[in-house]
C-alpha cells in the first residue's frame, strides 16, 4: 500500500486530474439520460462552443468522460500520464497535455469548419459533440517515446504512429484527425524533455529482474 502511495504522490497532476474526472463521471450517471447529451454538448469543444466562449470550452472539455467509464482512464493514466509527469514534471508535463488538447481540438474543429463551408458535412455538424481528455492523453503517449532509449524507442513511437494513423485510412472521423495532430504535437514537444535524465532502457530492466 505505502508502494501505491508513493506512486501516486509522484505525480500528484496525473492523480487529481483523475480525481476530477471520477466526480464528474460519478455526476454523468445520476443525470438523466434525456439531460445527459445536452449538458455534455455545453461543455463540448464543437464549433458553436467555441465561437460562444472557447477558454471555457476547452477547459470544460477536459473535465468529462464522453463514455462515462471511468476505469479504463484510471488504468490509462496510470501508464502514461503518471511516468510523463515524474519524467517530466509537472508543469512540463501539464504543458504536453494543454499544447496537445488545445491545439488538437482547435485544428480538428477548423478542418471540421471547411468540411461544413464545403458542404462536405451537414450545417448541424457545428454541434457535434467532442469532448474528453483523449487529445492530452495521445499527445503525452507519443512525448513519452522520448523516455524510452534508442533502439526501443523507434519501435515505440512506430507503433504509437500505426495505432492513431490506422483509423486515418479506414473511414476516419474529426476525432480520429485531432487524435493524430495530438500524437504530432505530442512528438514536436521533444525540446521540453531535453536533460530530462537518462532514457529508461528496457533491456537493463530485464537484466535486473533476472539478476
Amino acid at each position: 500500500m505505502s508502494g501505491v502511495r508513493a506512486y501516486v504522490r509522484s505525480a500528484p497532476g496525473t492523480y487529481v486530474w483523475l480525481v476530477v474526472l471520477l466526480v464528474t463521471t460519478v455526476a454523468l450517471h445520476h443525470m438523466p439520460p434525456e439531460f445527459e447529451e445536452h449538458f455534455l454538448r455545453r461543455r463540448s469543444t464543437n464549433l458553436h462552443e467555441l465561437s460562444r466562449n472557447p477558454v471555457r470550452a476547452l477547459v470544460a472539455s477536459a473535465m468529462w468522460i464522453e463514455s462515462g467509464h471511468w476505469v479504463p482512464y484510471a488504468v490509462l493514466y496510470s501508464v502514461f500520464h503518471a511516468p510523463a509527469e515524474r519524467w517530466l514534471g509537472t508543469a512540463r508535463w501539464l504543458g504536453v497535455c494543454a499544447l496537445a488538447h488545445v491545439l488538437a481540438s482547435l485544428v480538428s474543429e477548423g478542418a471540421l469548419l471547411g468540411a461544413i463551408r464545403r458542404g462536405v458535412v451537414p450545417q448541424a455538424a457545428v454541434f457535434t459533440l467532442d469532448i474528453g481528455v483523449s487529445y492530452a492523453l495521445a499527445g503525452v503517449i507519443a512525448v513519452l517515446g522520448y523516455g524510452i532509449a534508442v533502439p526501443w524507442r523507434y519501435a515505440y513511437l512506430s507503433a504509437v504512429v500505426v495505432v492513431f494513423g490506422l483509423p486515418l485510412g479506414t473511414g476516419p472521423t474529426f476525432t480520429d484527425f485531432g487524435h493524430f495532430v495530438a500524437v504530432l504535437i505530442g512528438l514536436a514537444c521533444y525540446p521540453l524533455v531535453r536533460g530530462r535524465g537518462k532514457a529508461w532502457n528496457p533491456k537493463e530492466t530485464l537484466a535486473g529482474f533476472r539478476g
